[in-house]
């Protein structure tokens, strides 16, 4: 299937198991929406997961990065999914999660897995609002000398997170727009 026929599949598997409309919903961000996307159930679903791993690499084939990460719970599956399809790929990709907060004892890291600084990274999400947990994992990579070639998340909601990371020097990927779900 090409890109486009996978964009398509995925905006059918999340309108029939993510999206939620007509409901009182407030966000991370802390704004109130009268509609949900609760992305995990295709991110964990096997054809969802599947498909969000062939569309992201088919977009870090672009990309000179070295690993794929970003802010826990949300990004959780999506970096399993890419690291794990990757391994079958001339360039296969490590797996990283960024911790809410450092981790208590041990080595105190914000970053769990093979993550070393120096790398080129794509920051990924799984739905963005106002960008505020992706610019807290791009905050945890830079803090570790890595550099963010890429943020990407799956919906954008179209409020202002596409705007907040362009103005701070990211480059922003969405696989769907809140526009796109919710038209008829």
């Amino acid at each position: 299937m090409n890109r486009e026929a996978l964009r398509e599949e995925l905006k059918m598997i999340i309108k029939a198991k993510s999206l939620q409309t007509n409901v009182e919903r407030v966000l991370t961000s802390g704004r109130t929406s009268n509609y949900y996307i609760d992305c995990k159930m295709t991110t964990l679903d096997p054809r969802g997961a599947n498909i969000i791993g062939r569309l992201i690499l088919d977009i870090l084939k672009d990309y000179d990065i070295d690993a794929v990460g970003g802010f826990t719970l949300g990004a959780d599956p999506i970096v399993s999914v890419v690291a794990a399809l990757s391994a079958d790929t001339d360039r296969p990709l490590p797996a990283f999660i960024v911790r809410k907060e450092p981790k208590k004892h041990g080595e105190r890291k914000m970053i769990e897995g093979p993550f070393r600084p120096g790398w080129k990274v794509c920051v990924v999400d799984d739905v963005v609002t106002t960008a505020g947990s992706t610019l807290k994992a791009i905050q945890a990579v830079e803090d570790e000398n890595g550099t963010v070639a890429l943020a990407l998340t799956i919906v954008d909601r179209q409020e202002g997170g596409r705007e907040n990371l362009e103005a701070r020097g990211y480059k922003f990927i969405s696989l769907l727009t809140r526009d796109e779900l919710l038209q008829q």
